[in-house]
């Protein structure tokens, strides 16, 4: 069983995949955390990764071979990543949703808490807000650009789920509930 999510900033996918990952005994990868440190290597924000991006193809294309890689030659993992989906095709794909506000303020506080080491420091909500679109605007260019495709497409998904009045806790119950459903076995 291989499992991708993406979906929204601030919607949750590091600390679902997290979860996943220790409930199923399974491991678990994230491409933005890969993205992160090639940001970091590299002097950059995040943010200036994706612009660099959206003219440097190395940004995305090193990081879409990995995880190509892992689908061909690994089983039995959670991924979570923008095109995870795209890349691993034969994957069971979660897109997670998050109403912007929310997001916002997810995103305002785990930067107070310096749990997003990438992005540079936020002054308020509405800057996160902002800046959070101009990602969302940089990732669907490149995308575009790279693969002629776009994430938020969200028939490309097996499942849609709505994380802005979850808990953590709930979402995994969610995932494993349909899991389950779509036959899939694991120890719980």
């Amino acid at each position: 069983m291989i499992l991708t999510l993406t979906g929204l900033p601030g919607a949750g996918k590091s600390t679902i995949a997290k979860l996943l990952s220790e409930r199923l005994q399974i491991p678990w990868y994230s491409m933005g955390d890969l993205r992160g440190k090639l940001a970091r290597e590299r002097g950059l924000s995040i943010d200036e990764l994706n612009a660099l991006g959206e003219t440097e193809a190395f940004t995305d294309k090193d990081v879409d071979a990995y995880q190509t890689k892992l689908g061909k030659e690994q089983d039995n993992f959670i991924v979570d990543g923008r095109l995870s989906w795209h890349f691993i095709p034969h994957s069971f794909k979660i897109f997670l949703d998050i109403n912007e506000d929310e997001a916002a303020r997810r995103i305002f506080s785990a930067a107070k808490q310096g749990l997003r080491k990438d992005e540079k420091p936020y002054g308020s909500v509405e800057e996160v807000k902002k800046r959070v679109k101009s990602r969302i605007a940089s990732d669907q260019k490149r995308y575009q650009k790279y693969y002629g495709l776009t994430y938020l497409d969200r028939r490309h998904y097996h499942l849609v789920i709505d994380t802005t009045d979850l808990t953590p806790a709930q979402i995994v119950e969610r995932v494993l509930d349909r899991l389950t459903k779509q036959g899939y076995s694991f120890a719980a």
